[in-house]
């Protein structure tokens, strides 16, 4: 009796895990989706109060969900906000609790082990951000300084990295989200504050006095950053990625550039002013999901 009970239970759990992965049927079923969505990504993905989010991959999300509303043949679809950190955004997408992670993920090889991703929408520079009269112009000066970053990101490990490569001690203060790790830098609690090009250059556009600081330095490292969605769905991950592949080709995506890095944005009306990279455009030009691994090799 006991193995029969046994039995019974794990095959409830292949059902449970299967209809998990499955969300476009889940979708269908409850004509509604849960978004994951970031409050200080920058220009990508952050909050402008009440609830309500905004920015470059919130967009690109909502029109995919368009999309899949279309193909699901749905009157209405609910689009439910969820807001997610860097420690939280995995495990949630993982345990069905947010079917499209909208933030700005990188995508590499450690975490396609437990979730998957689609096509690049972004290659990021990760960069250096400094208050403008410091004088640091270069990762070799952070020696014997405190340097923020964002806990659960992976410029945790390409800063020890670089710290070994280059012999530079420095001393490492963690913000919980982003807006935390820029506020180290603001209130001088920090020196420098390590991360994505776009969060930095957005954290900068939205702060009291963008003047007063500047991005310096090498570029630490190139990384891919996607939508993020859950493991071994491949109806899904089409859906999504047809869409995304339909605003590369049509133009759609460089409009949305424009609209978030280029020109004023809400809720202060100030721009981040990040161009359009050579890495992003042939992202576009030849679709891929490939991770951070990938690009740099040699």
């Amino acid at each position: 009796m006991k193995k029969n009970l046994l039995v019974a239970a794990l095959l409830g759990l292949g059902v449970i895990a299967t209809a998990q992965a499955d969300t476009l049927a889940k979708i269908k079923s409850s004509s509604a989706v849960t978004m994951g969505v970031r409050e200080s990504s920058g220009a990508l993905s952050y909050t402008v109060g009440d609830g309500k989010f905004a920015g470059y991959h919130v967009e690109i999300c909502q029109r995919v969900l368009g999309d899949v509303q279309k193909q699901l043949k749905l009157n209405k679809l609910d689009i439910k906000y969820q807001a997610v950190t860097s420690q939280n955004r995995l495990p949630l997408v993982a345990n069905g609790t947010v079917d499209i992670e909208c933030g700005s993920t990188t995508n590499n090889a450690t975490r396609q082990k437990d979730v998957a991703f689609a096509v690049t929408t972004y290659v990021e520079e990760v960069r250096i951000a400094v208050k403008a009269n410091s004088g640091i112009t270069s990762l070799n000066q952070l020696a014997g300084k405190k340097v923020a970053t964002t806990t659960g990101t992976t410029s945790v490990q390409l800063l020890r990295k670089h710290e070994r490569a280059a012999n530079v001690n420095f001393d490492e203060v963690f913000g919980k989200d982003h807006a935390d790790s820029f506020l180290l830098l603001e209130s001088g609690r920090a020196d420098a504050f390590v991360m994505d090009g776009s969060i930095l250059a957005g954290n900068i556009a939205n702060a009291k006095n963008p003047a007063d600081f500047k991005i310096v330095g090498e570029v630490i490292a190139v990384e891919p950053i996607a939508i993020m969605i859950r493991k071994d769905d491949p109806a899904f991950k089409k859906s999504v990625d047809d869409s995304i592949k339909k605003m590369m080709k049509d133009g759609t995506l460089a409009k949305l550039w424009d609209k978030w890095f280029l020109q004023p944005i809400p809720p202060k009306g100030n721009k981040v002013g990040l161009a359009l990279s050579a890495s992003t455009k042939d992202a576009w030009a030849n679709p891929n999901d490939k991770p951070a691994e990938d690009y740099a090799k040699k």
